[in-house]
């Protein structure tokens, strides 16, 4: 423990808090929530569950989240690899200002083929972010 902004950092009630907010449709908390079991920080490590929370976030247009989801894809981290769905996630995350995005998305490319990027173009193009 340390402190952080004069409050001791406490992992545990930081996912108690984030969990909350979560469950009640915060993208920001989604997003943290998802961080937190991504690192195991007051929580035991669970890619599936840092998934699950970083693609609610995604949804609602939370760029980093976006750009998280798409390592999660790229890397078949608690879901199946996906190609076509860590491209989208990318291009959807550098259209919302994420600039390291636009670079992953140009390399994931180079082991897709052409219909693949298509496909993942086409999705990102016809993706609208959820509302509350």
């Amino acid at each position: 423990f340390y402190f952080v902004r004069g409050v001791l950092q406490d992992y545990y009630e930081a996912v108690m808090w984030y969990s909350l907010s979560a469950e009640l449709g915060y993208a920001e908390a989604q997003f943290y929530l998802g961080q937190m079991y991504r690192q195991g920080q007051g929580i035991i490590q669970d890619y599936k569950e840092a998934a699950k929370w970083y693609k609610l976030s995604a949804e609602h247009g939370d760029a980093s989240a976006q750009f998280n989801l798409g390592l999660m894809y790229a890397e078949g981290l608690g879901i199946p690899q996906n190609y076509v769905l860590a491209h989208m996630w990318w291009n959807l995350s550098g259209s919302n200002g994420y600039k390291s995005a636009i670079k992953n998305r140009n390399i994931v490319e180079k082991k897709m083929t052409l219909q693949q990027i298509e496909k993942a173009q086409e999705m990102a193009g016809n993706w609208k972010p959820k509302t509350k």
